[in-house]
């Protein structure tokens, strides 16, 4: 309880210390400072591709951003999680063989000793 507690302390502290160092910071994105050197270097630059979709504003760029990065993360967490999965699926069915394994080696082999054999009981 006491290291969950201390790592939620530690997540506030880095959420909010950005805010605290940087005060009055404006918070743009590089986009825009490239575009303002690109026009201070050269002013006759004409980019040579556009954007599909222009979001309406700042708001919803940023949602989409997002969403974006939100549904990477999950495809990727998805992929580790689903060969975690199979990889223990197949540790823990290794392990039943070796079980199985370590039994059957205990008990006699009835077949090779002639143990057992088939008996008509007509």
């Amino acid at each position: 309880m006491k290291k969950t507690l201390t790592l939620i302390a530690l997540l506030c502290a880095l959420v909010a210390l950005p805010f605290v160092v940087t005060q009055n910071g404006a918070y743009e994105g590089s986009d825009g400072e490239a575009e303002a050197v690109i026009n201070q270097i050269a002013p006759s630059y004409q980019p040579w591709a556009a954007p599909l979709f222009e979001p309406a504003s700042s708001e919803i760029e940023s949602l989409l951003f997002t969403l974006q990065g939100s549904l990477g993360a999950a495809v990727i967490f998805y992929i580790l999680g689903f060969y975690h999965g199979r990889s223990a699926g197949k540790n823990e069915v290794e392990g039943q063989n070796e079980a199985e394994g370590k039994a059957n080696s205990r008990r006699p082999n009835l077949a090779k000793s002639g143990g057992l054999r088939h008996v008509d009981h007509r």
